[in-house]
């Protein structure tokens, strides 16, 4: 069920919260988790009922392992009962997500022509089963004891994040269950404004941009782009993704907010990032540190030497990658970063003094450096193919033709080495550069929903409520009206459309 849809935001989430809130009040906590984790069933299974199933057996066996983790005698046993969970849950993911792209690999190197295997990928298996394996490990660490099975549940499938993220940790979850967890009218006015926030970034934004560059890429699957399709079609994504994602978070933590609940940041405007490495700060914050906690330390992190520390960086990134999809351009993009993030550190380690003396006069470069190179290698990311990839790059960097509509030659000149009406039309070209100007100035411009409700922009931030004093409760009802009205054209107007992450 779509956060956008009709079905949500007039029936299932107004719903939701009545019955919760009357739970609570008759029952307490117990039975309002019972009633939400109902809920959060009905919302999973909307989509594909068998998806139930399969994400209830999860739940069960990776519950029982964390109960013989905590249990275990020894810590061999301990060690050994993680590595069973691990392995089961990646097993699990791999059948579901990765079987067929090997058996392409494998029939494309010995010839054979095989058939895929029918296999419906089950909704946000990657989200829950990197959650459930960090809880596996997290058990082992003796950072948690044994987990209720009622809060562990609630814990999976609360329903703001259990479709795309943010990625959560038990710990952290589970004990504003047990402190916060409430339904009042001060809840559901502090989710609102965040929840109209994210809802505007996805339906006003994100999707009329999506307009414009799905046929873009589509185009770019049978031959080049000239010029300037070229970079619509990389920067329009790239905007396109970020409005999209952080749209979605926002909406998560403004549902959350609703029940009492903080879900963490999951975006701290990535696109001002000054470096590759500041931008895996910024960017999908929970996914980031879960490759940090549980893959990149796990590994070695940086204790044995510069040369083991990059070696780790680019495994943590390709994998990285392939977690995102079952395509070798989800690892070309993976392999990019970490490529990036390899030579930015080498840079900071290295970089002459003269340099470091002008750093902060260097930084605008150091931003659009970094920007450029995201852009880049979100081609790869967005591309089904590498022949896609390669027809949108080099229209950018080696175009075999500059292209714009008749209209504008009655504005510049026609004494221009230009091909006059090819390439996009003059009213989607108007329209969509116009669109992501408007983009790019909230992008770089404007406050992030982090600052802008006054959230610390941790990966698990304490909520301060708008209204302390920053806004009147007017002027952020008056806020709320007029992004609600520019979101109406959006649900209304059209079939409203999948969140990019859904996916992954």
């Amino acid at each position: 069920m779509l956060f956008t849809s009709k079905e949500f935001l007039f029936a299932f989430l107004p719903l939701t919260l009545l019955v919760t809130w009357l739970a609570i009040r008759l029952g307490g906590r117990g039975l309002g988790i019972a009633s939400l984790t109902a809920a959060s069933i009905f919302f999973y299974g909307w989509w594909e009922l068998r998806s139930v199933g399969i994400i209830a057996v999860s739940i069960v066996v990776n519950y029982l392992v964390a109960s013989k983790i905590s249990t275990a005698s020894n810590e061999q046993s301990s060690k050994r009962w993680l590595f069973l969970g691990v392995v089961a849950n990646l097993a699990a993911l791999s059948y579901f997500k990765y079987v067929n792209f090997l058996i392409d690999n494998v029939a494309n190197i010995i010839g054979w022509n095989v058939e895929h295997l029918q296999i419906v990928l089950p909704l946000a298996i990657s989200f829950y089963t990197f959650q459930q394996i960090a809880f596996l490990v997290d058990t082992a660490r003796k950072e948690m004891g044994q987990a209720p099975i009622r809060d562990y549940i609630i814990s999976v499938l609360f329903f703001p994040h259990l479709i795309a993220g943010p990625l959560l940790h038990y710990r952290n979850i589970i004990s504003q269950f047990e402190n916060r967890f409430r339904i009042t009218s001060d809840t559901i006015a502090t989710g609102i404004p965040v929840f109209a926030v994210g809802l505007a970034k996805k339906v006003a934004v994100a999707d009329p941009i999506a307009g414009y560059v799905s046929p873009l890429f589509t185009k770019a699957e049978v031959g080049h782009l000239e010029f300037f399709e070229a970079w619509a079609a990389a920067l329009g994504y790239t905007a396109q993704l970020y409005f999209d994602f952080s749209g979605y978070s926002d909406m998560a933590i403004g549902i959350g907010l609703m029940f009492g609940i903080a879900l963490p940041l999951n975006f701290f405007s990535p696109y001002k990032a000054t470096s590759i490495i500041e931008f895996w700060r910024r960017w999908h914050i929970t996914l980031s540190s879960f490759l940090r906690d549980y893959l990149y330390i796990p590994l070695g992190g940086s204790r044995n030497g510069p040369i083991r520390r990059q070696v780790n960086l680019l495994i943590v990134m390709l994998l990285g990658g392939l977690w995102h999809g079952a395509s070798w351009t989800y690892v070309v993009w993976g392999g990019l970063h970490g490529g990036f993030l390899v030579i930015n550190h080498a840079w900071r380690q290295w970089k002459p003094m003269l340099v470091k003396r002008f750093d902060v006069l260097l930084t605008p470069i150091y931003g659009a450096i970094t920007f450029f190179l995201v852009v880049v290698a979100w081609v790869f990311f967005r591309s089904n193919s590498f022949a896609t990839a390669i027809n949108v790059l080099s229209g950018m960097f080696a175009p075999d033709i500059f292209a714009l509509p008749g209209e504008l030659s009655y504005i510049i000149g026609r004494d221009w080495p230009i091909k006059w009406n090819q390439g996009m039309k003059y009213i989607d070209f108007m329209g969509f550069w116009s669109y992501l100007c408007l983009a790019y100035l909230i992008i770089w411009m404007a406050p992030n929903s982090a600052q802008l409700f006054r959230m610390d922009g941790k990966v698990f931030p304490e909520f301060r409520p708008a209204t302390s004093g920053r806004y009147s409760r007017t002027t952020l009802a008056a806020c709320v009206a007029f992004l609600a009205w520019i979101s109406a054209f959006g649900i209304f107007g059209s079939a409203p459309s999948e969140f990019l992450y859904f996916q992954f």
